[in-house]
């Protein structure tokens, strides 16, 4: 296929981005092209918009934004076998080489040879995208289009949750963005017994509660560690979700962790976190896992079935559905915290 599009760009190595025309990807032998119906806002366009230090690192411009996104094939290359025209799809962003040690031992998701779409190569943010066919995902039809958008970030809280069990467990979630409200919906659905919930925006708390939250608290206001431990007998919780990235919402969430606890980092600090190992980890026994991607493409499959059954219903969590035009709004309430998750509708069907 020839011809121009519509793509959000970050044309220059400055805070913005524009929405020009460009031109269609053109396929490799491997690739499909998607035709995009939806593509949602992450936390890193928001990076790659304001040019933070990581950006300003890793970006090269111009360049099209976005990476979470539901479309239909347009077209395949010669070597495709495995998708055909109208198959609706998303694709798993992290590109993976299937060479390396990485790979042939079961964590593609951290190849060492880890493309990654919207950052390393052209992005969703546009009307059509390029994508290898060993990273796309056929979409269950039962999945509204919108909601197909956003598997990717739900399988970063998937994971997050699922590290071990939450079935009967009580669980803190530290950070309420859209991959933390995400993740409440989630241990809700995997049976967690109490789900506490910190934010600094009673904004996102209210949609943590419309997510399944039990009990939400502020930061600024509230004391956390007598709030937890009021709703656990004093024992502290089973389980900290740690979502925020922020250094005090890690001691925090340490400090309220039962001994012999599990922790799962997915938020990304700004800078290196002093912590206390042998008090706040080795002597609590407790264990720390470190969250990056999904396992691919384990788990796809149950963040498809959790939504095709309707076991998690995202919507709360879906607070802006805007025109691609109005691309701006939502990037604004992103960068603001005002918003859930952004859906962009570039050429809804």
């Amino acid at each position: 296929m020839t011809g121009s599009m519509l793509a959000l760009v970050k044309e220059r190595p400055e805070k913005g981005a524009t929405l020009i025309k460009t031109q269609i990807p053109v396929v490799g032998d491997d690739e499909a092209l998607v035709k995009i119906d939806y593509a949602s806002i992450c936390g890193t366009d928001v990076h790659i918009y304001v040019w933070n230090e990581w950006a300003q690192k890793r970006i090269r411009t111009p360049h099209i934004m976005g990476h979470e996104f539901a479309g239909h094939v347009v077209e395949t290359g010669k070597a495709v076998r495995g998708f055909q025209e109208g198959d609706f799809v998303s694709a798993e962003t992290h590109i993976y080489c299937g060479h390396c040690y990485q790979c042939h031992t079961g964590h593609s998701e951290v190849c060492r040879n880890l493309q990654i779409l919207g950052v390393d190569r052209a992005g969703a943010f546009a009307e059509y995208i390029a994508v290898p066919e060993r990273v796309l995902w056929k979409n269950s039809k039962s999945i509204p289009a919108d909601w197909a958008s956003i598997q990717e970030p739900m399988g970063n809280a998937l994971d997050t949750v699922n590290a071990e069990s939450v079935s009967g467990k009580t669980v803190f979630v530290t950070g309420a963005g859209p991959i933390g409200i995400l993740a409440v919906g989630i241990a809700k659905a995997f049976g967690a017994s109490l789900l506490i919930v910190s934010d600094l925006s009673d904004y996102r708390l209210d949609l943590a509660r419309k997510m399944g939250a039990d009990v939400t608290l502020n930061p600024r206001r509230d004391d956390a560690e007598s709030i937890v431990r009021s709703h656990t007998d004093g024992a502290g919780v089973d389980v900290v979700l740690e979502m925020s990235g922020s250094e005090k919402a890690i001691h925090q969430g340490l400090a309220v962790l039962t001994p012999g606890g599990r922790m799962s980092m997915l938020g990304l600090p700004d800078g290196p976190v002093s912590l206390d190992l042998s008090n706040e980890v080795i002597f609590k026994d407790i264990r720390i896992y470190g969250i990056t991607g999904r396992k691919i493409f384990s788990t796809w499959q149950t963040v498809s079935r959790l939504l095709s059954s309707k076991l998690v219903d995202p919507s709360p969590a879906i607070t802006h559905k805007l025109p691609f035009e109005e691309w701006q709004t939502g990037m604004d309430a992103m960068v603001a915290g005002t918003c859930g998750k952004v859906v962009l509708e570039i050429s809804g069907r």
